[in-house]
């Protein structure tokens, strides 16, 4: 796990468009600076933008997994 991590409790619209975010299953992050290219997702789309069917490339969990990392 990298950081500390809290949940958003699903309030994607509360997250800094820089938030990075951690999948709870695998432990994947998703960076807005870095995007996602295995999900044609580009550098600087914050986490409140990805489309409804993206899931982690890692595992494949529902964006209601993921946990915002704050270091």
């Amino acid at each position: 796990m990298s950081g500390n991590v809290s949940s958003f409790f699903g309030s994607r619209d509360a997250l800094p468009p820089d938030a990075r975010l951690e999948c709870g299953i695998c432990w994947w992050v998703y960076d807005p600076a870095e995007g996602d290219a295995l999900g044609n997702i580009p550098p600087g789309v914050p986490f409140s933008a990805l489309p409804a069917h993206w899931v982690c490339p890692g595992c494949e969990a529902g964006q209601h997994k993921f946990m915002r990392v704050t270091d």
